[in-house]
């Protein structure tokens, strides 16, 4: 029986986990942040390739700003997690 209880409160767990990652996915947070970084790698890159009329360069615009902004949302979804999970 205690081997249940440990697999139901795997279960249990692993339910929290995924109702949180459906939470920041849906979140009005990580929308807003995704176009606040992409704009603001879309306006440094511009600036930066003003010069270069090359497709390939200018291809590379929506690569980066997903990069960048889903490497930093990280940080943004703990600070996140901390203001919804009380």
């Amino acid at each position: 029986m205690n081997e249940l209880e440990k697999e139901i409160e795997n279960i249990k767990a692993r339910n929290k986990k995924v109702e949180l990652d459906k939470k920041w996915e849906t979140s009005w947070t990580r929308k807003i942040c995704i176009c606040i970084l992409t704009y603001i790698v879309v306006i440094i890159y511009s600036y930066i390739v003003r010069n270069y009329d090359n497709i390939l360069l200018s291809s590379l615009v929506p690569v980066i700003g997903f990069t960048l902004s889903t490497l930093s949302l990280s940080y943004i979804r703990k600070i996140w997690e901390k203001n919804i999970v009380k």
